[in-house]
């Protein structure tokens, strides 16, 4: 339980954004915060930092597993309550920018976005 817990604390500190876990820590000299410009250099950010929505359910079902905090678990996915009337309507996006304000980018409609952050909100409300 001790590891599990260090695991989802290091997590939460090094990848953890409003919208999901980043895919690279900012502490990471490859990082790259912001997701734009060419193909090239999006291709070359796509897994350099932008935070993937689809990553935030699993951590927040990770955080209710350790900690058994209900709200605090809820509390991870809320932020996807205003998104869905927002880049996309009634959908989420596919990543967001790893750097605030956590732009969406990638695609408007992402199926492992809205999949992944629905189900872990339905086990939440079951739990």
């Amino acid at each position: 339980r001790d590891e599990a817990a260090a695991v989802v604390d290091e997590v939460g500190r090094a990848l953890l954004t409003t919208y999901g876990l980043r895919s690279l820590s900012p502490a990471d000299p490859a990082y790259h915060g912001e997701y734009g410009g060419d193909p090239i250099h999006r291709d070359r950010a796509y897994h350099q930092g932008p935070a993937w929505a689809w990553l935030a359910g699993a951590y927040a079902e990770a955080y209710h597993r350790v900690y058994w905090d209900l709200e605090g678990a809820r509390s991870l996915l809320r932020p996807f309550e205003h998104h869905l009337r927002d880049a996309g309507l009634g959908t989420i996006s596919e990543i967001f920018e790893g750097d605030p304000p956590h732009r969406p980018r990638g695609a408007i409609a992402q199926a492992w976005s809205v999949g992944e952050v629905l189900r872990v909100w339905r086990a939440l409300e079951r739990a």
